[in-house]
Parts: structure tokens; C-alpha cells; sequence
């Protein structure tokens, strides 16, 4: 890799370095966070990578302004927190090993034991137990009302008998849909649970045990529901009376939005009554407090209530489940809403994409107000249940995301720090960015974002490297990122100016912007790119002759199709992207989105699919081309990399493919792959950059 360009001057002479690639990637990341119904105290769960153990550690916080930040865990596997209404417990999730179970290396749970069970800790610290002992892995979960008990939902358990008739006649074979159950919501009453965990061993059982034939369910659970589908939010009305949950497909691939609903029961259990039936994927499930409307949101590229599937931008909407009346909120906001809370009082503040940043506003039937904020984006909102303080994510391209507590709602521009992680960044010289815009072929403007190496903005003829946000239905701006997907401010720090392209399909730019990525899913998008590298050549900022390609995802589908319309990028650095789409849409897991933005399945136009294919035009590719893909992958099969490494062999095109064994799409399983993709990209952008 090529030495780094100096940074800005500081303290007189002193030059500031640039920060390095294993600097980068010791990032601690927020996941989440959830406020104490008192308002004073944070949970925050966060991820940061264990190099020795070749996995990433997933820990709970706990931050007050008063207290400061302090460890609530230490297993290393927990995630998705939850306080009780009383403020006296917070519920997670872990895959820690109960007592007795068998453990893999240095005391982790072996692969037979591991379960993603309901854990349970004194706000004050202490020993967390176990909600139930059974091996169910949680898909979702909500405290009830008055706190004592909790809603969960779980994969409708087999019985030993069955599981063993099961084996008996199929082996390992997988029955591809007809193995898959829907789920049980379950409610289950937390003290006794505590109780019978702290005085009772989880229950041994002998081999030589006849097998029960009834299904092994906690004890003292009550089912609620059952579901043909998997359940996903799941939310109790504050009076204690209904359940509201959102439904998912049992097998985890989006292949009708008909799996995506809402429905109620009683919270004891009773007749369940579908609450929605549209085409749109409904989450986010939040009540009144007066229990009277339920609250909601669609996010961008998730459709809407208002007639077909299409990718809009995100949406707000609250129910009446007596009339069944939706009202679509915060409609005159013309960005993409992203997230939303309630505060005690019943008000709604929501999360808001517009352009680069990320803001916060006030919700009022159709009316949206900004609330006063820093530059920047924000996140992870989450509100008090007796308190009017929230918590709120910020970052900018600099500054590394923090946790931070506005005791005014309305006034989220006022903030102290619940944490400070990542503090070497403030310690390393700082790219600068400007956000660019340029004028498509068809009259439409086209934003993006442009970010300096240190101490070069302003400058001309700059080396450039394109790199390309997946989705599409995302927008690059000013939020910080530093991970293998958003390595845009190290690449700035290695000597690049990085271009960001916000192109059609791209949500924050209204619903027209985004839908006129449809049925052209590459070719559109693609002729904005290349405009805007055009307008940046043009205008003398970006050298011609120094120009590279990349993208990940949606990236890599874009990265793939642009080197076969142009020979003008040096280099290539490409995951994750399909090169064709009949395949793709058998193999994708978002396999109705596919479909949608190609304008149907592969029989309804097969020519579109092959026009908007680049394994077609592969013998146009002159560009030295890395790959990497994830060996597990169900967005994007690691057989589209395949494919499109076999193209370049044939071809005779430069090129190197990496395979990352277990990994999904995330690349969210070991912290070396991550860290050897960026690695590998940055030496193969130096190799062909010809400086």
C-alpha cells in the first residue's frame, strides 16, 4: 500500500497523521440504545470486533449524564435491550450458555448449544438469568404493560417424538418450504421465570428417556397466538389489553408482501383478527399511550398503503383498530422517513432523509416540522416512558457516531454526550468534504458527495475513486461510517478523492427521483453516474487519468455494469453485486423487489433482463477487477461472483476473487474479513492507479 498523504498542520509545525487501517477498523460501533422510563439512564448495546477470537463482540452499556458510562455485560453476545416499565430490569438477547450446557473454546457455547434466548438483569448490575432454559431462539420480544411479564416469539417447537420421527425419515434432507413453521407468541411471567432460574438447574435429560411427544415449552408460558408466519415487532397496548404483532415469512425471503401484516389478540390469548392487508411491509409498531391508535411506518423501498408495491420513500401511519381507519402521516415532507418514537404526551417526533442529512421532526397529522438540530445525521431516536428526555445518535463525516440525551424533545440541537467512544479519530487528520451537484441528460438534477483527502479540498486533478452506496434506496451524506461497506474516509485518508453518487433510485430526493430507477435498474442509474463523473472531470477536480470504481451490494450490481459501458476506470473494486438477473432473482432472498424494479419476473421481459444485464456485455471489460464475495450469502449468491470471475478468466481481464467462507451478506461473522476486504482493495487501487 502506498504511504498516506500527509495531514493539516497543527500546534505549530506538528503534522497531524492520517489514520491508519488497523486504527479504523477497531471501531466500536452503537447498534442500539433504549431509554429508562425515568429518562435518566441509557442502555446502549455496541459491537466491536475480538480479533483474537475471530468474531466481534456484541456488549450493554449503561450512561446517565450524572454516572457516566459503565459496563452492564461482559458474555459478548448481547444485543437488543429492553427496560421494564419500572425501571428496575433490562431484558436482552444472548446465545450464552445456560449452566451445564456444552461449551466450544474458551468458554463460548458449542455449536449444539447455542440458542438465542430471553436474558434478564438488575438495572444495578449483577448475575443476568435466563427467561426460559428450552434451546428457542427469540425473534422478538416486548415487556408487558405493567412489567410483569413479557412477550416473546419463537419457531412452534417440535417434540422430541417428532423430531425423532422426523430424523428417522428424512436424514439431513431439507424439505425446501414444507420443513417451515410459522411461530408461537408466548407470554411469560418474568419473577417466576427469575425464580425458577436461580433455584432450579436447567433440566438434564437422560438418553435413555422416552421421548415426550409434547412440544418443550417453557414452563409457565402461555401461548397467545399462533401464526402461519413468522412474528416480528411485537407490541402490548399500554392499558394491558391487546397485543399488537407484524407479520413475516416463515423462510426469510421477501417473496409476496402478503406475509407483511399487522394483527391483534387479546393479551391473554383469544380470536386473532388481521388488522392490514395491503402490499406493503409494515414495522416499527408503537401504541398511544391512551391505547387507542396504533402507530407504524413503512421504510423506504418497503412499498405503501396507497395501492400497488412500488420502492417510495419511507412512510408514516397510524391505525384505528376499531374503524380500521389509516391516516398517512407527515405526508408533506417530501424526504424519507427513516424512523419514529412517541413521547409521553402522545406526540411524534420522527427521524427524516432529506438529501445529505438526516434531521429530526415534529409529526402533526400531515404536517412535518423541523426541529432545530446540529449538521450532520442523526439516529437511533428512542423516547422515555414517563420522561420528555430522548436519546439520539449523531455523526458527521468526522465525527464518530455518539450517544447523546436532549432533555427537550423539541430542542434536539441541545445534546450532552453519553458517550465517547472511537476517540482516535479526533487524534488523525480529517478528510473535508462539499456535497456536488450536477445536471443528468434529462434536465434533472443529481446530488452527491465528494470527500478530500486531508488537507487537499480545493484542489485540482485529484485521483478519484467512485464509490457506490447499495440498496438503492440509500443516500451517501454527512454521517460517519468506518467499517468494510463505508471505507470512504480511509481511502480520502490513502490519497483519493471519493466521489458518492446519490443516483436515481437513491431515497431523501422524493418519490419520483426514486421510482424512475424503474424497470432500468442499472442502465438508469448507471448514465447518472458516469454524468457526474463527466461534470467532475470537467470541471477540473477530478483527473481523468486517475479515475477508479467501486461498490458493494447494489454497489457491486452498479460497479459490474459500468465497466462494461466505459474503459475509463483504471480499476475496479467490486461485492457483491450480480452480474445478470434471472439467477439472481431465484437466488435473492428480496426476491419481490427484484421483480419490481425490472418490471416483473424474468418470463414477463426476458429481453429487459438480459438488456440490463452486464454478463452480456462482459466482452466490453477492459478494467483490472477485484471481487470479493460472502461464501453464504442469500442477498446476492456467492455464484454471481463466480460467474463473473469465470467471464474475466475467459476474458483475460486482471482480476482477483475473495471468498469469505460462512460469511452472509453482512460480513458480520469474523472481523479479519472485513479488514482483509479493505485491505486488498486499497493495495489493488494503488496497483493500477499508475502514480
Amino acid at each position: 500500500m502506498a504511504a498516506c498523504l500527509s495531514g493539516s498542520m497543527v500546534h505549530g509545525q506538528s503534522a497531524v497523521p492520517p489514520i491508519t487501517l488497523d486504527e479504523y477498523f477497531n471501531t466500536t460501533s452503537i447498534d442500539s440504545s433504549a431509554l429508562s422510563p425515568d429518562g435518566a439512564t441509557a442502555v446502549i448495546a455496541t459491537e466491536a470486533p475480538d480479533w483474537k477470537n475471530n468474531a466481534f463482540r456484541d456488549d450493554l452499556w449503561l450512561s446517565s449524564v450524572s454516572g457516566g458510562l459503565r459496563p452492564l455485560t461482559h458474555g459478548g453476545s448481547e444485543s437488543s435491550p429492553q427496560w421494564s416499565p419500572d425501571g428496575r430490569w433490562i431484558a436482552f438477547v444472548s446465545d450464552r450458555a445456560l449452566p451445564g450446557e456444552s461449551a466450544g473454546p474458551d468458554g463460548a457455547p458449542g455449536d449444539n448449544a447455542k440458542a438465542s434466548r430471553i436474558w434478564i438483569i438488575s438495572a444495578d448490575g449483577g448475575e443476568a438469568l435466563p427467561l426460559y432454559s428450552q434451546k428457542l431462539d427469540v425473534h422478538s420480544y416486548a415487556w408487558s404493560g405493567n412489567g410483569s411479564a413479557i412477550y416473546y416469539s419463537v419457531t412452534q417447537p417440535l417434540s422430541q417424538a417428532q423430531q425423532d420421527a422426523q430424523k428417522e425419515e428424512w436424514k439431513d434432507v431439507i424439505r425446501w418450504r414444507e420443513q417451515n413453521r410459522g411461530d408461537l407468541l408466548l407470554k411469560q411471567a418474568v419473577q417466576p421465570a427469575l425464580a425458577k432460574a436461580i433455584s432450579v438447574p436447567p433440566p438434564q435429560h437422560a438418553d435413555s428417556a422416552k421421548p415426550s411427544d409434547k412440544p418443550d415449552l417453557p414452563a409457565g408460558a402461555e401461548t397467545i397466538a399462533r401464526s402461519i408466519f413468522a412474528i416480528g415487532d411485537i407490541a402490548p397496548s399500554p392499558d394491558g389489553k391487546t397485543i399488537a404483532f407484524e407479520t413475516q415469512p416463515v423462510h426469510h425471503r421477501e417473496e409476496n408482501p402478503d406475509n407483511y401484516d399487522i394483527y391483534l389478540v387479546p393479551s391473554n390469548g383469544g380470536e386473532v383478527r388481521r388488522l392490514t392487508n395491503n402490499q406493503a411491509l409494515e414495522s416499527g409498531l408503537r401504541w398511544a399511550p391512551d391505547s387507542r391508535l396504533l402507530y407504524f411506518i413503512v421504510t423506504a423501498a418497503s412499498g405503501s398503503l396507497e395501492g400497488p408495491y412500488r420502492d417510495v420513500q419511507g412512510r408514516l401511519y397510524r391505525i384505528d383498530p376499531e374503524s380500521g381507519k389509516v391516516e398517512r402521516l407527515g405526508a408533506s415532507f417530501d424526504g424519507s422517513w427513516e424512523q419514529f418514537s412517541l413521547l409521553p404526551d402522545g406526540r411524534e417526533i420522527a427521524l427524516g432523509l432529506k438529501g445529505t442529512e438526516e434531521q429530526l421532526y415534529l409529526i402533526d397529522g400531515a404536517q412535518a416540522t423541523k426541529l432545530p438540530g446540529r449538521t450532520g445525521s442523526y439516529s437511533g431516536l428512542a423516547t422515555a416512558l414517563h420522561s420528555n428526555a430522548i436519546v439520539v445518535r449523531h455523526s458527521t463525516i468526522d465525527d464518530p457516531t455518539q450517544l447523546y440525551r436532549a432533555s427537550d424533545p423539541l430542542h434536539p440541537d441541545r445534546l450532552v454526550a453519553l458517550t465517547h467512544f472511537n476517540p482516535i479519530f479526533a487524534q488523525r487528520a480529517q478528510p473535508e468534504w462539499q456535497s456536488y451537484t450536477w445536471t443528468a441528460d434529462d434536465g434533472v438534477k443529481v446530488e452527491g458527495v465528494l470527500i478530500y483527502p486531508p488537507g487537499k479540498k480545493g484542489e485540482k486533478h485529484l485521483r478519484m475513486l467512485t464509490l457506490i452506496h447499495g440498496g438503492p434506496a440509500d443516500a451517501d451524506g454527512n454521517r460517519f461510517g468506518a467499517d468494510w461497506y463505508d471505507w470512504a474516509t480511509l481511502a480520502a485518508a490513502n490519497g483519493w478523492l471519493v466521489f458518492r453518487p446519490n443516483y436515481r433510485g437513491s431515497s431523501g430526493y422524493g418519490d419520483e427521483f426514486m421510482l424512475q430507477i424503474e424497470p432500468h435498474l442499472v442502465s438508469k442509474p448507471g448514465r447518472d453516474i458516469l454524468e457526474g463523473v463527466d461534470a467532475l472531470v470537467k470541471d477540473g477536480i477530478a483527473d481523468p487519468n486517475h479515475l477508479a470504481i467501486g461498490g458493494y451490494s447494489y454497489g457491486g450490481y452498479m460497479t459490474n455494469w459500468l465497466i462494461t459501458q466505459t474503459t475509463r476506470f483504471r480499476s475496479a473494486v467490486t461485492g457483491a453485486g450480480a452480474v445478470e438477473h434471472a439467477a439472481n432473482w431465484g437466488n435473492d432472498d428480496e426476491t419481490w423487489d427484484d421483480a419490481w424494479y425490472l418490471g416483473g419476473k424474468p418470463w414477463d421481459d426476458p429481453d429487459l433482463y438480459q438488456s440490463e444485464a452486464a454478463l452480456f456485455q462482459f466482452n466490453k471489460v477492459k478494467t483490472p477487477t477485484h471481487l470479493v464475495q460472502g461464501g453464504a450469502d442469500i442477498r446476492v449468491s456467492y455464484l454471481e461472483g463466480v460467474t463473473m470471475e469465470r467471464a474475466l478468466d475467459q476474458l483475460g481481464i486482471p482480476h482477483t476473487f475473495l471468498v469469505f467462507p460462512g460469511e452472509g451478506h453482512g460480513l458480520g461473522k469474523n472481523p479479519w474479513h472485513g479488514y482483509i476486504k479493505v485491505r486488498e482493495e486499497l493495495k489493488w487501487l494503488e496497483k493500477y492507479d499508475g502514480k
